[in-house]
């Protein structure tokens, strides 16, 4: 995320404060009509049967780099077994796995706060109940939990003395357990889904250019001025930003409430990417899927993917922190390698004439 260029800070945002009744905009309207075609309702995600068609099997790599910036604002969790990083929150026979990243603006202070303080704030804090199969009464509590995570953490942001009100971070979490993906986001982080090759959009940049969310902002009483929120910030969500928020109980134009989307995995999920917007500012979804998708065909390495991003994001000359993180949740089918091609020769039939022509010809008659 960037701040505007009169204040020579970058930024990113997520959070949110009181949910107002034009929010809905927001989760009604997408840029994407074809997260519609992919998520699927929580009614629609319960498990049909006790046999679970498709299990994923969960592992991921990761890549940071600081790019051309003086400093590193962004920060990443990487978590691909939370049952046993947790305890007993969860099934332990059921896998889990949680993903972040943090992209901070006003210096680091605030991503940093979040990061430390993850697990607490998006899993300790709240009390799961135990359960054998995922329901819809589950996946609506998990869901709840996770909005009422980021409204927190920008509350824990505004009463920790250590990180300015002038600081903020967009967040965007991914959480797999057993089938289910739930992806939340404030900001313009993104998470990628691969559906069989193709990009399917979990999230949506909260920008200032998204018309549902212009229209948020200007009916609270902010403005756009040059693509910027009220001049100075390039999101128009993010934890922290107090100096730019409404006093406690009132609603802001800059919030911390995120989108959250939900569907059920299938075998035709290859893998998720989530990064930060200096990666999404240089290249678009599909071209970030292909690129890891031929990746995993060579080499079936999601670490080295993450560092292909990057370094991608870095030849296309990204003017931002990059950080990326790649999620498989099947091994990918190997691409034989080609044999040399081999030219073909169009047959024919030659006459008994023309038979005695040619071998004259090759003796040198």
């Amino acid at each position: 995320m960037i701040v505007s260029s009169n204040m020579g800070a970058e930024a990113d945002i997520i959070f949110r404060h009181q949910v107002v009744d034009v929010m809905s905009i927001s989760t009604q309207v997408s840029r994407f009509d074809s997260v519609a075609a992919c998520a699927e309702t929580i009614g629609d995600a319960v498990i049909e049967s006790s046999v679970v068609k498709f299990v994923p099997r969960i592992r991921s790599g990761s890549c940071a780099n600081i790019g051309p910036r003086r400093s590193m604002e962004d920060e990443h969790i990487r978590i691909d077994d939370l049952s046993s990083h947790l305890g007993s929150i969860f099934n332990p026979s059921i896998p889990s796995a949680f993903y972040a990243v943090f992209d901070g603006h006003g210096g680091v202070d605030a991503a940093a706060y979040i990061k430390s303080n993850a697990t607490r704030l998006f899993f300790e804090d709240f009390d799961f109940p135990q359960v054998s199969d995922i329901d819809a009464v589950f996946l609506k509590e998990l869901e709840d939990s996770h909005r009422k995570a980021f409204l927190l953490a920008d509350l824990a942001l505004a009463a920790e003395s250590s990180v300015s009100s002038s600081c903020g971070t967009t967040v965007l979490t991914a959480l797999v357990l057993g089938r289910h993906l739930l992806v939340a986001n404030a900001g313009d982080c993104r998470a990628v889904l691969c559906r069989k090759g193709t990009a399917f959009e979990m999230s949506q940049d909260h920008r200032p250019s998204y018309l549902p969310e212009r229209k948020r902002v200007e009916e609270l009483g902010g403005f756009i001025d040059d693509g910027y929120l009220n001049g100075y910030l390039s999101v128009t969500r993010a934890l922290g930003d107090w100096n730019m928020k409404f006093p406690l109980g009132s609603a802001s134009p800059l919030i911390a409430e995120p989108d959250v989307r939900q569907i059920v995995l299938s075998e035709d999920d290859e893998f998720l990417i989530i990064g930060c917007d200096g990666i999404w500012d240089v290249m678009s979804s599909q071209f970030a899927v292909s690129l890891v998708r031929r990746a995993l065909r060579r080499h079936d390495n999601p670490e080295e993917c993450a560092k292909e991003l990057v370094n991608e994001a870095s030849r296309l000359n990204s003017s931002d922190n990059l950080t990326a993180i790649v999620i498989c949740f099947s091994s990918p089918a190997r691409v034989e390698s080609c044999p040399p091609h081999r030219r073909r020769f169009r047959s024919c039939n030659l006459s008994e004439e023309a038979r005695n022509k040619l071998k004259s010809l090759l003796e040198g008659n």
